[in-house]
């Protein structure tokens, strides 16, 4: 059974960091790239950063730049982003999506920036 496990989310203050953890089972980590979204309330879901299967090729939407950093440990089966600077904007539900042959997506982490 394929499993994508996000953790980590909670309510931080603005200028905050956060670090959220997605374990993935049930499929072959190391082959996926794997990547994190989000969804504001009321708005669509969003790519925010992405890394290939060996961690290289790391990318990031604009928006976060500078601020988030995505990694991944494929001994542990697991993927972070670390957030700091974390702004209002940032308020969204989290999740983790896995990329190969098919694709599976995480249940969600909800993040809140607010003072």
């Amino acid at each position: 059974q394929v499993q994508l496990v996000e953790s980590g989310g909670g309510l931080v203050q603005p200028g905050g960091s956060l670090r959220l953890s997605c374990a993935g089972s049930g499929f072959t980590f190391r082959s996926y790239g794997m990547s994190w979204y989000r969804q504001a309330a009321g708005k669509e879901r969003e790519l925010v950063a992405a890394i290939g299967s060996v961690g290289d090729r790391r990318s990031y939407a604009d928006s976060v730049k500078g601020r988030f950093t995505i990694s991944r440990d494929n001994a542990k089966n697991t993927m972070w982003l670390q957030m700091n600077s974390l702004k209002p904007e940032d308020t969204a539900v989290y999740y983790c999506k896995a990329t190969g042959w098919d694709s599976y997506w995480g249940q969600g982490t909800q993040v809140t920036v607010s003072a």
